[in-house]
């Protein structure tokens, strides 16, 4: 496996990861953890949207599904591990959300989503086929939200690094919508801090691109 594709992003990778962020959590306990707080793009970017249905993909433990089902949305939140679902659901504020675990690779969903959003998921193929394949499930006048790591930028937390090939701009995602189809509402790249398990502040470097479909 080469340097650029050091990652392989499947299923066994990410029960790895989620084991390791809960043997992590022993010693902070899970109320550290940045990754239960919700990206705090979805207050900015989606607060003005009435809810309705919505697809998280990639969920992971689901801070971003819960804070959307406790504005009224009705949410299926999808990923690949088992650990990280069951997790999710342990947690309270998820009354209003299906947990499906599924590689999003070849799962599909039988109908579109008024929503669908993603926050730092890494797929085992091309992140930016990625982000087409679940722009596909959005409904005419619907939302499409994705939250990822700017490439050229080395963020992390408390030792996590997002690989390249796991990157983006904001230029290569909008790039990838037919203007004909979409009309972009956000496309931006910037630093946001928060604090890591140990206690110290981290900068990380996301892109935002929000966009709507035509009717």
């Amino acid at each position: 496996m080469t340097e650029q594709h050091a990652h392989a992003f499947d299923r066994a990778y990410w029960e790895e990861h989620w084991h390791q962020r809960a043997a992590g959590e022993g010693s902070t306990g899970p109320a550290a953890s940045p990754h239960l707080a919700p990206s705090p793009h979805l207050a900015r970017e989606l607060g003005d949207l009435p809810p309705g249905t919505a697809l998280d993909a990639g969920c992971g433990e689901g801070a971003e599904a819960r804070w959307l089902a406790e504005r009224g949305w009705q949410v299926t939140a999808v990923d690949i591990s088992a650990t990280a679902l069951e997790r999710a659901a342990a947690r309270a504020g998820g009354e209003r959300v299906q947990w499906v675990e599924a590689d999003l690779a070849d799962w599909a969903p039988d109908g579109q989503f008024d929503l669908v959003t993603t926050h730092y998921a890494h797929p085992a193929g091309p992140q930016l086929d990625f982000y087409a394949r679940i722009a596909e499930w959005v409904a005419p006048g619907g939302t499409l939200l994705i939250v990822g790591h700017l490439h050229g930028h080395t963020a992390h937390v408390d030792g996590e690094h997002p690989p390249a090939e796991a990157s983006v701009t904001a230029a290569a995602v909008t790039a990838r919508l037919d203007r004909a189809a979409w009309v972009v509402v956000t496309a931006t790249e910037g630093p946001r801090t928060l604090a890591a398990p140990s206690g110290r502040a981290v900068t990380l470097h996301d892109v935002v691109v929000r966009a709507t479909r035509r009717g």
